[in-house]
């Protein structure tokens, strides 16, 4: 169902009325096209050093990315940018017409909550500067990995800095913090040609986490950007309709030959989709007894293994959970949750699933925020992130990375039928004022499907404006 408020307000007329009255005013948002570059606009560097003796660790890192992306840069002055090769940015006595489509500040050489001062002059100084559907990344060292107490209480602090930044930014801006392991510097690559480019449109507020490549080093030599996917070969479970339809699309695009996979009924759904992007299709029940070996043996028979896995197939089924019956309990846990465990499982026993390989889990906003009326739907949910976790160190050691992707309000058929209160709350509660596409969670999938992508694993990203609930 169109967004008719969010086109009302981007007229004239409507946008003078909406902030006469205080009304929310959803921005129409820029989303990839292929062929664009990454990132159309001025990007800003910035790597503060309280102490020179204790440079920022990511500015060479973050300009070398930035340079492989072919942003348009600008830097500010300081020292760890002094050979940075870009024209400076003054902020004591800046352009009055200069704005960035981008904002990337290494906090990595702030070691204590006095020297955050320096994140507050970076963005004091350009956050009013930053054009519509701009991109502001932070980024910085884990806590857990801080040498000293008072450098991981700092680097903690960036992540309210950034969800709030994400908050006040404009006309469809987002904020972004990445927290890259020392030794993972190589590995930033992958993030930043995501975060800063429109396929992250409806993601903001996330903290993503980078670590040491997993697997052997890709060759990216004469790696073709807009097939990043190609001779990969990716299953797709619940590809018939919606998201799931979309995930098929987006990794087609990409390179990927997609096998879809759904249940008998959707059969003449899941063909159309396979057709038109000259996939191939499977039917199965992913409960059925049997359902994993029969899809490791079609994998196996038919492309000789495959290296893209998304459990996207889920069912709800609510009901209070004192009026819920047994079976709608077991329903939604063994499609949900238990059939991608068996799946992946029986995929790594057959050697189906190659190294090198990439495994996305779709979570949910109620699988970290609950939902009355959904504890089974939440608890499957929630325990996608669960088998995330626990996965990502194991398959780490075969090459093999796993995350999870968690939509919110998402513009589907079910959302439509909605009544009309709930569904706008659900699509003004976020900081974007708007409900994101199916494409958006099927940009973040194929994001984390790229062979670039071998440092990211272990994430549960949220594709969701930024919603106002959940953690």
């Amino acid at each position: 169902m169109p967004d008719r408020y969010q086109q009302l307000v981007n007229t004239p007329v409507g946008r003078l009325i909406a902030g006469q009255v205080g009304l929310p005013a959803p921005p129409m948002l820029e989303r990839h096209r292929p062929g664009r570059p990454v990132i159309e606009g001025t990007v800003l560097l910035g790597a503060p050093a309280p102490d020179p003796e204790r440079p920022p660790r990511l500015a060479a890192a973050a300009r070398a990315a930035l340079d492989i992306i072919g942003a348009s840069l600008m830097r500010t002055g300081d020292p760890a940018l002094a050979d940075a090769g870009a024209p400076l940015f003054d902020p004591d006595d800046p352009p009055p017409a200069q704005r960035f489509k981008g904002l990337v500040l290494d906090a990595s050489g702030l070691r204590s909550a006095e020297q955050l001062v320096a994140a507050y002059a970076f963005f004091h100084a350009t956050a009013r500067r930053v054009e519509a559907c701009g991109r502001i990344v932070v980024l910085g060292t884990p806590p857990a990995a801080a040498p000293e107490p008072e450098e991981a209480v700092a680097q903690r602090a960036l992540e309210g800095l950034v969800r709030s930044l994400g908050k006040e930014a404009r006309r469809g801006a987002t904020a972004q913090l990445v927290y890259v392991a020392p030794g993972a510097e190589d590995q930033l690559d992958s993030p930043l040609r995501f975060l800063l480019s429109p396929r992250s449109a409806y993601v903001s507020g996330q903290v993503v986490r980078v670590g040491r490549r997993v697997g052997a080093k890709a060759d990216a030599t004469g790696l073709d950007w807009g097939t990043p996917l190609q001779g990969k070969v990716a299953l797709v479970t619940g590809a018939a309709r919606g998201i799931g339809a979309a995930i098929a699309e987006v990794l087609s695009r990409e390179g990927a030959h997609v096998v879809g996979l759904d249940v008998e009924p959707m059969a003449d759904d899941l063909a159309a989709v396979a057709g038109a992007i000259g996939g191939s299709s499977l039917t199965a029940d992913v409960t059925a007894p049997d359902a994993p070996a029969r899809i490791a043996e079609h994998l196996l028979a038919e492309h000789g293994g495959v290296d893209v896995v998304v459990h996207n197939a889920g069912v709800t089924r609510d009901k209070t959970i004192g009026r819920m019956t047994e079976a709608q309990w077991a329903t939604v846990l063994g499609i949900n949750l238990i059939a991608p465990q068996r799946i992946t499982a029986e995929l790594l026993e057959r050697d189906a699933l190659r190294r090198g390989g990439r495994v996305v889990c779709l979570s949910s906003m109620n699988g970290i925020a609950g939902a009355a009326g959904q504890t089974n739907y939440a608890a499957s949910k929630a325990g996608l992130i669960g088998f995330v976790e626990a996965q990502a160190p194991a398959l780490a050691k075969r090459g093999i990375t796993i995350n999870a992707v968690a939509p919110g309000f998402i513009e589907t058929p079910m959302t439509a039928a909605m009544p009309f209160g709930p569904r706008e709350a659900g699509r003004r509660m976020n900081s974007l004022s708007q409900g994101g596409l199916p494409v958006d969670v099927a940009e973040t999938i194929a994001w984390l499907a790229w062979p670039a992508s071998a440092g990211v694993t272990g994430n549960v990203v949220r594709v969701c404006g930024q919603s106002l609930i959940g953690a």
